[in-house]
This record gives C-alpha cells, sequence and structure tokens, in this order.
C-alpha cells in the first residue's frame, strides 16, 4: 500500500512539474490598420519597408517587406529593431491571422510559438499560390531570439493546422534559432535566412 502511495505521489508532483496550460490565441494583421512604418525606401532605393505591428498583448509583430517578399518576426526585437530575415525565395505574403500559442502558469500567459499562413507564388499556375503554415518562436522581452523554427505546406494537407500545433508545442521553446535546423512537413517552396 505504501508503494502504491509514493508512486501516486510522485506522479501528481511530476505532473505539476510540466509545462502549464498551452492554448491559442488569435490576432488579427492588417497593414493599413494595425502597423506603422518606421523605415522605407527613399525614391529609387527600391522597394522596401519595415513595419512594427500590434501583435499579442505588448508582443510586437515586425514585417520587412522587399521586393514583394516578406519576412515576419514575432516578439521584441533588439535595441535597434534589427531581425533576421527569414522568407520564402518566391513572391509572398503573410496572412491575415495570427495564432499565438500561449503557455498559462497561474496568472502568467507567455506566447511562445505563432502559427501563421502564408501564400507564395506558384510558377506553375499564378492563380494558385502554395499555402504554408510558419510557425516560429516569439522572442521575449529578455532574449530577444525569435525565428522560424518550422513550416507545414497547408495546401492540400487536412493535417495542417495539427501539425504545426504539434510542431509549436513541442520544439518552440527549446529552439536555439540560428543553430537548430527548422523542421518542414510536406513539399514546401525555398525558404532561407539571412543574419544581419
Amino acid at each position: 500500500m505504501r508503494v502504491l502511495l509514493a508512486v501516486t505521489i510522485l506522479a501528481v508532483l511530476g505532473g505539476s512539474a510540466h509545462a502549464g496550460d498551452i492554448s491559442s490565441a488569435y490576432t488579427d494583421l492588417d497593414w493599413k490598420k494595425d502597423c506603422v512604418t518606421y523605415a522605407q525606401a527613399q525614391e529609387g532605393d527600391g522597394d522596401w519597408a519595415s513595419l512594427a505591428c500590434a501583435g499579442y498583448r505588448g508582443y510586437p509583430v515586425l514585417i520587412g517587406y522587399d521586393d514583394a517578399r516578406e519576412s515576419v518576426y514575432y516578439g521584441f526585437p533588439s535595441d535597434d529593431m534589427t531581425a533576421v530575415w527569414e522568407s520564402f525565395s518566391g513572391l509572398n505574403t503573410a496572412g491575415p491571422k495570427v495564432e499565438w500559442r500561449i503557455e498559462t502558469n497561474g496568472d502568467k500567459a507567455v506566447p511562445f510559438a505563432v502559427i501563421h499562413r502564408r501564400e507564395i507564388s506558384n510558377p506553375e499556375d499564378e492563380n494558385k499560390p502554395t499555402e504554408v503554415l510558419v510557425v516560429a518562436k516569439v522572442a521575449q522581452p529578455e532574449e530577444h531570439e525569435g525565428c522560424t523554427v518550422g513550416l507545414v505546406l497547408a495546401t492540400g494537407n487536412a493535417q495542417a493546422n495539427d501539425q504545426a500545433r504539434k510542431l509549436a508545442d513541442e520544439k518552440a521553446k527549446g529552439f536555439a534559432c540560428g543553430k537548430d535546423k527548422r523542421e518542414v512537413i510536406g513539399n514546401v517552396p525555398d525558404f532561407g535566412r539571412v543574419d544581419n
């Protein structure tokens, strides 16, 4: 009986030491309503802009736009507002809804990952873009480390949302940006990272 009681106590204590409850929250991303341009190309200097947008409870979303390609950074950047450029090589645009994965411990709720749908141009059929769910680590105020953790092909994939959530929940918190390899599910278009 004592052994059973000890095992039960260990199971309860072990369970309470694990991560808090994980849930989703959704925010809108509309360049015209939710964003402020803080840098942009001068006339004759190309077509680029840097925008800061409203995110989740004070966590910003930064968009780097360059020649019809977007790099999106979630959370707090370095003090000089620089963020790593990560984007698809094809023309692409970020979707209007961001899913934030939130871990709640008591009254503290921290967004640790996002899932954000992107449309990438399809050279074989310009009317049918490829959709990919980008799973990214959210940069925290004290760490400034945010990056893409994984890519999930959404076009023709009924399991894409579940796969992206599993990837976010299992990989994002411990992911070392610039060191760990992104996980890719499906045949996604070419995606790259350029460190500043």
